[in-house]
């Protein structure tokens, strides 16, 4: 073989060995490219991850604990807490912040502060998140529709437990107490067997949550035979208010009672008690109600506060003029809510049971007096307000016949408490 045809051999072989090995580089550096794409893809990936996914803590707001406070038991920052709450401040009033309503807390998974979700009432909603270096605050409506649902139940020992007990929340006993609260006593007067029927309106959320309750429609109490009813319309003002099938205004200047569940009387007026720490007779010119100490107790009627102080024996004292000549006390309370020249409405709190002044144990005496002479609250008639003007007569009685007709009916079945689908409100 000659020395040319040797190089040439050698040359191709080398040339060969550099395609190869070019080959091999490029290989090489497609599969780091790949690599390095990869890793970025899921590094911009897991930073995604720290920012979209969220993890949320949420409670029902506790009684007494202030808005800041009840972040930092969700785990906000005393300092963020702050920043929180002075930027809600400029769109929501903390009076408005209640105890049962549902606070929500989202944060990344690195920690950071995302989202505060504070459930104003069934409607609305107060939005709190990060904004250029501090808060963005606002109050938004909650998408929802209104079913109307007729609810029935037999009460076995109270209100609340039938209530309950046909599946719905307290809430609606206290709205019913509060429509025939004029009528009817719901801690004395309540029997065994007694039957409620009504038809209310209920908020659904998109997902098909319960949401609260809207208006209720119509309602009736069968009190040991005694029926109650009432129907929904708007009073010459055009206020919301409740009447009887005729008409007649449930509402009354004055509430039954002095709580909104009366407690039992342990008592009655007299012009001659035997008083169990002075030990002789003399006069207890009102009523006691025997409640536990912080029961809430409120106005029977609307009025002034004349009088909100201590007073000797009398304890803790509210005083409240109201029209036509009436006054009434509220005494031995352990707190008081309300201050002397302020003008209070009907069945709001003035203060708390207590056992102050003369007194052996927590009660309320409850007592009443016209132009200066004090009367027997149990025997009072109660003054009515005014009725259905006759020139809405035709409109009330078309409304009325609808919302009687939403109620369930007098025996549902097979149970005795249900829920009874009534024809649905028009969607919000």
């Amino acid at each position: 073989m000659t020395n040319r045809r040797r190089l040439a051999i050698a040359l191709c072989v080398a040339i060969a060995v550099l395609v190869c090995a070019g080959l091999g580089y490029e290989k090489k550096c497609l599969a780091e490219r790949h690599i390095f794409a990869t890793v970025s893809q899921a590094r911009a990936q897991a930073q995604r991850l720290q920012h979209q996914i969220l993890l949320r803590s949420k409670a029902l707001v506790p009684a007494g604990v202030p808005f800041s406070s009840a972040l930092e038991r969700l785990g906000v920052s005393p300092k963020t807490s702050a920043g929180v709450t002075t930027s809600a401040a400029s769109v929501f009033d903390f009076r408005d912040f209640r105890a049962g309503n549902l606070l929500e807390v989202s944060r990344n998974i690195l920690g950071d502060l995302r989202e505060v979700r504070y459930r104003i009432d069934p409607s609305r909603v107060l939005l709190v998140s990060p904004r250029d270096g501090g808060f963005h605050s606002e109050v938004t409506k909650i998408p929802s529709r209104t079913e109307t649902v007729g609810i029935r139940g037999r009460v076995e020992d109270s209100l609340f437990a039938a209530v309950t007990g046909a599946g719905e929340k307290p809430e609606l006993a206290m709205r019913l107490a509060d429509i025939f609260g004029w009528d009817l006593d719901f801690y004395t007067d309540t029997r065994p067997g007694d039957i409620f029927r009504v038809a209310v309106e209920k908020i659904i959320q998109p997902d098909g949550e319960f949401a609260g309750y809207g208006r209720i429609l119509a309602a009736e109490y069968d009190n040991d035979g005694q029926i109650y009813r009432a129907v929904l319309f708007h009073d010459p003002a055009g206020h919301p208010a409740y009447y009887t099938p005729a008409g007649k205004s449930l509402k009354k200047a004055f509430l039954h009672s002095p709580l909104k569940f009366a407690a039992p009387i342990t008592s009655h007026f007299s012009y001659s008690r035997y008083h169990p720490i002075l030990k002789r007779y003399r006069p207890h010119l009102g009523i006691d109600y025997g409640a536990p100490t912080g029961t809430p107790v409120q106005t029977i009627g609307d009025g002034r506060v004349i009088f909100a102080a201590r007073k000797g024996e009398d304890g803790n004292l509210v005083k409240i003029q109201h029209t036509n000549g009436y006054v009434t006390y509220y005494m031995h309370l352990s707190r008081i809510l309300v201050h002397a020249g302020e003008h209070v409405e009907q069945g709001q709190r003035i203060g708390l049971v207590g056992m102050t002044g003369l007194a052996t144990g927590p009660h309320l005496d409850f007592r009443i007096e016209r132009h200066g002479v004090f009367l027997n609250f149990q025997r009072l008639p109660l003054p009515p307000s005014e009725p259905v003007a006759a020139a809405q007569m035709t409109a009330f009685m078309a409304a009325r016949d609808i919302e009687l007709a939403e109620m369930p009916p007098l025996a549902p079945e097979p149970a005795l408490a249900s829920n009874t689908p009534a024809i649905p409100a028009p969607a919000k």
